[in-house]
């Protein structure tokens, strides 16, 4: 789901590189020494999750695993993410460095609502919806983005909402089977604060 390198208009990429750079200057100061190992295990699970690539129409899909991200890293997620992307990008040229700020924003900020669903894990709708919800918004905000960027980019923004869809369900139910397995061998590993 990264917008890749040479598609989006300054207009977008300078202000969500701006609020990027800003969102992980306030999390990189927030972060306690006790967080930094279990963002750095999230960020490896989020880098790790992207590679599974399953064919789908004129696209693909992969897993991102950013709502379990969420909900085991909390409000660090934003930084697991983003220190995934800059990996992704000078290892193997994922998404960009121009458009990096717009992708950690769209694929880190709705990951943090996994810790919103990882405080009701008593209901066990909540599973599903961790994985589910943050793909969802994620896929939005692409809609959205390559609506705003101009002419040309509407099929394509309904193609890949539809295709994301597919990714909705099947990262809802990974995050439900993922927690209710922790919820049984190691509940303390869950970020329920």
């Amino acid at each position: 789901m990264h917008i890749s390198e040479g598609v989006l208009r300054p207009e977008i990429i300078i202000p969500t590189s701006v609020a990027a750079v800003c969102l992980a200057g306030y999390f990189l100061w927030r972060l306690k020494s006790d967080e930094i190992v279990r963002t750095a295990a999230m960020s490896a699970v989020f880098f790790m999750g992207s590679f599974i690539h399953v064919p789908l129409g004129i696209t693909s899909i992969h897993l991102m695993l950013s709502g379990l991200v969420g909900v085991f890293a909390g409000k660090n997620a934003f930084l697991a993410i983003l220190i995934a992307l800059i990996f992704q990008g000078l290892l193997f040229g994922f998404g960009g460095f121009s458009v990096l700020g717009l992708n950690a924003l769209m694929l880190g900020l709705p990951a943090i609502l996994g810790a919103v669903f990882a405080r009701h894990l008593e209901r066990k709708i909540n599973w599903f919806l961790a994985g589910f919800v943050p793909i969802f918004i994620s896929a939005v905000i692409l809609s959205v983005v390559l609506l705003l960027n101009g002419e040309g980019f509407e099929a394509l923004s309904g193609v890949l909402l539809a295709s994301n869809a597919v990714l909705m369900v099947i990262e809802g139910f990974v995050s439900f089977f993922a927690i209710g397995f922790i919820l049984k061998v190691k509940p303390e590993l869950l970020n329920v604060k």
